[in-house]
């Protein structure tokens, strides 16, 4: 396949902020791509050469890039050099400093998708001594026989920094059309991406084999199943309700969620995020490696443990194990132990149509004889009443928790669904002044004074589930450290983009742009109607959204969380409502 398609749907999709029109481009470019590469173009579309949980990056550094860009355009690297100060792009570098070059080779390569895709794979697998040469080399004699706008959409790709505004559920959404003429039949696409996290098996089964072959699709070991998560309630009696008057009662942890997959011979640990982190814990993955069970995938809850106390600490003492180097140090430093809380595979089948409670127990049956303290069940009570969950709950409290979590006991385990079979009920959530929210950043302001050449204030969003997109509810300026404003500074740095997002929707107006990627936890005195913010906008109030009132950032960077897993707009509105209905009882005390 001609790579010319790609580049001109990619640069259909920069130019519009719809939504649909991005899903519309999708479908066209699906149609006509052959079943043998459609695998590759859905990565490609997505930035990746892979799913996420196989950890491939291209790791070409910034003045290979540049030096690539200088050899294949025919000019000087200062000039190069000159350009990337202008764009602040590398992939705009190339594309404006190849705007000029000759393209009368003799012996020019064809640029096909398999070509660009086996070059990129070249890239990311090599390492070691000299790599970034190599890498030099691979990527000049792609530059060298490309045109200016293939080189642009080549060097955005190789440097992380291709942003079009599609999401993980409009390529599915593009999928469904594309090849069952029905966007109704998202639905079994999602649930096949939800068991296996790989969008480009889903679409290269869908395109050679059809829909059937698709709902087939099972949990694999050593692919990552899509987590189930919980919704949020604010009492034990309304937690109890939504389990029938009985219900699993547990720990929740201020930890980082963990899928442990176990095989012979072999564990490998993913995040929450679906990214491999067995590297992260190789005394976890150690200790989980004597389990009895031959093959089983199973969740926990890793936690910072303080060892001459038995405490647990902060979920940022956690950030300290993210590193590749000095592992060993900070495993002696920032000990942690891990609470498992439930079974999805065991011994070679699916467990995940079990009741909770029967899970629960196989759970405990895999777990039996395990001496090593790092590994726990996490603690857990059945409760009848709401008197039972309050204490639960403040025994929790007492041992370092976040509050607990409430779990139906006869639910299934649902991968990437969100619903009231599990709840959370948190400490915070028990007043109208404390409660926490996981929101996305998507713009910022200028500093001033002290915090000149940093972001003053930044713009912050929930997520629309309905609609795929994120609807502003903040702007947050207080919280902040200088340590954070620079680290926020880095990290924003990579996901600036020229525009407002195509699934950002707000009505402030701000100085820097960013793609949605980066999520942090905020605390408010409360919520009131916006006529700016576009969070449930025209839902409580016509022409007015929610937004929060003196917001404060906590010191909480959820690197756990995708974009998708803030806490989303239908929260915000619940969190409204009960904050509303305080106030009422309230007022009807003081009467």
């Amino acid at each position: 396949m001609d790579f010319s398609p790609l580049v001109d749907t990619f640069e259909q999709m920069e130019q519009t902020s719809s939504r649909i029109a991005l899903t519309d481009h999708l479908v066209t470019l699906l149609k006509k791509t052959p079943p043998e590469v459609i695998d590759k173009v859905t990565y490609l579309i997505q930035g990746k050469l892979y799913p996420d949980y196989e950890g491939i990056e291209m790791g070409l550094a910034e003045r290979m890039a540049l030096r690539a860009i200088a050899s294949s355009s025919g000019k000087n690297l200062s000039d190069v050099e000159s350009i990337y100060r202008q764009t602040g792009d590398i992939g705009d570098t190339a594309g404006k400093a190849m705007s000029v070059k000759n393209q009368s080779t003799l012996f020019s390569e064809s640029m096909t998708v398999e070509r660009v895709y086996s070059t990129f794979d070249g890239i990311a697998r090599t390492v070691g001594s000299g790599s970034q040469e190599t890498k030099l080399r691979l990527v000049s004699g792609l530059l060298n026989d490309s045109t200016s706008r293939e080189g642009r959409y080549i060097m955005k790709f190789v440097m992380g920094t291709l942003r079009l505004g599609i999401a993980d559920y409009s390529v599915l959404d593009a999928l469904a059309i594309a090849f069952t003429g029905d966007k109704a039949n998202r639905k079994v696409l999602e649930n096949a991406y939800n068991v296996s996290s790989d969008l480009g098996t889903v679409a290269k089964l869908l395109s050679t084999k059809g829909l059937a072959a698709v709902q087939l699709m099972q949990i694999t070991l050593f692919k990552p199943v899509r987590p189930m998560l919980a919704e949020r309630v604010s009492t034990a009696e309304e937690a109890l309700e939504r389990m029938d008057g009985r219900a699993s009662v547990e720990y929740k942890l201020d930890g980082e969620r963990v899928q442990i997959h176990k095989g012979k011979g072999r564990v490998e640990l993913f995040s929450r995020r679906l990214e491999k982190i067995t590297g992260h814990y190789p005394d976890i993955t150690k200790v989980a490696a004597t389990l009895k069970a031959g093959e089983a995938i199973m969740e926990g809850e890793v936690v910072a443990v303080n060892v001459q106390t038995g405490e647990y600490l902060p979920f940022q003492e956690l950030m300290h194990r993210r590193r590749k180097h000095g592992v060993e140090e900070a495993m002696e430093n920032y000990p942690v132990v891990i609470n498992f809380f439930d079974i999805l595979y065991f011994d070679g089948r699916s467990v995940t149509l079990l009741p909770y409670e029967d899970r629960r127990k196989l759970l405990a049956k895999a777990l039996k004889g395990v001496k090593d303290d790092m590994i726990r069940l996490v603690p857990q009570a059945v409760a009848t009443n709401h008197d039972q969950i309050d204490r639960f709950m403040a025994e929790a409290i007492e041992n370092g928790c976040e509050g607990v979590m409430v779990k139906h006991l006869s639910s299934t385990y649902r991968a990437g669904a969100r619903g009231y079979a599990w709840v959370k009920l948190k400490r915070e959530y028990r007043t109208e002044l404390a409660d926490t929210l996981d929101l996305v950043i998507v713009g910022a302001l200028h500093g001033r004074g002290r915090r000149v050449g940093k972001y003053g204030a930044l713009l912050l969003a929930a997520y629309d589930r309905d609609k795929d997109i994120f609807r502003s509810v903040s702007k947050v300026g207080t919280g902040f450290t200088d340590e954070h404003l620079d680290q926020f500074y880095q990290q924003l740095e990579r996901h600036v983009i020229h525009q407002k997002h195509a699934r950002v929707d707000t009505g402030m107006d701000m100085d820097v742009w960013f793609e949605p990627a980066i999520v942090i936890e905020i605390i408010a005195s409360e919520i009131t109607l916006s006529p700016s913010h576009t969070a449930a906008k025209d839902a409580l109030k016509a022409g007015y959204g929610l937004a929060l009132r003196f917001p404060k950032f906590t010191g909480k960077i959820r690197d756990d969380k995708e974009p998708e897993d803030a806490t989303d707009v239908d929260e915000v509105v619940s969190m409204y409502r009960r904050q509303l209905k305080i106030h009422s009882q309230a007022r009807d005390s003081a009467e």
